[in-house]
């Protein structure tokens, strides 16, 4: 069971789509902070640099579903550990 589970379906035209896509977009090319307006609500996320990508498509007669999904860690990720030669300091 999730933690948090936000979840909003609405009906959008395709402009809108693309509005709200290019601008998820734009913000995680700007850095590692992403505000999401969904409908009323507002829910700012915390990106990492790198992000695991998920992406289906599925026909089932006339029904077109097409998921994008980006996934990351909320743990802190600790820094690779010294060589020798880095814990030696300069020469």
């Amino acid at each position: 069971m999730a933690d948090v589970k936000i979840e909003r379906k609405e009906p959008l035209t395709r402009q809108q789509a693309a509005r709200w896509l290019s601008e998820l977009a734009a913000a995680l090319e700007r850095g590692g902070k992403v505000d999401l307006v969904m409908g009323g609500s507002q829910v700012t996320l915390h990106v990492p640099d790198h992000i695991h990508t998920e992406f289906e498509l599925e026909v089932e007669g006339d029904e077109v579903e097409l998921e994008l999904e980006l996934s990351w860690s909320t743990a802190r990720v600790a820094p690779p550990p010294l060589t020798e030669r880095q814990a030696a300091g300069p020469p």
